[in-house]
């Protein structure tokens, strides 16, 4: 559905922190499914862990918000430009249900619960296959910066 050159056109991030490699599905004002290849390359493994690498939760966490800004995006109709930018105004209930490590591939469910007042409130379920890595509930702000 959008691979990563139209994910560049609407993400401001970059390496290392642009952390959505493909979108395989997108509802309009729903849901997006997106993909993360998580490979032994991600610069946070040299120190999280060196003997055991397992991916942060908070980066986990960081995906699904860019999956959730692709939905607003395209939930808006817009592309933002270099004045807008999409900050995290909460999470909660993060639970983090197995680690992820390097070979894995993230698969981020997240859907559009409401949109109130310049709010996006999100439920996102990362899994690697079968199984629940990451659930978390998400709200995000799109701001215009000087």
């Amino acid at each position: 559905m959008m691979d990563i050159h139209q994910i560049l056109k609407q993400l401001p991030h970059r390496y290392p922190i642009l952390l959505v490699d493909r979108v395989l599905e997108v509802e309009k004002g729903k849901s997006i499914k997106a993909l993360k290849n998580v490979t032994i390359n991600e610069p946070f493994f040299m120190g999280h862990f060196p003997h055991h690498p397992v991916m942060p939760g908070v980066l986990i966490l960081e995906a699904m918000a860019q999956a959730a800004a692709l939905l607003a995006f395209e939930t808006l109709g817009v592309t933002p430009d270099d004045k807008t930018v999409y900050y995290f105004a909460g999470i909660d209930g993060a639970r983090f249900k197995r680690p992820v490590e390097p070979g894995d591939q993230l698969i981020m469910d997240v859907t559009l619960d409401r949109m109130k007042a310049g709010i996006f409130k999100f439920k996102g379920v990362t899994r690697v296959g079968d199984n629940i890595a990451c659930e978390a509930e998400l709200m995000c702000t799109m701001r215009t910066i000087a």
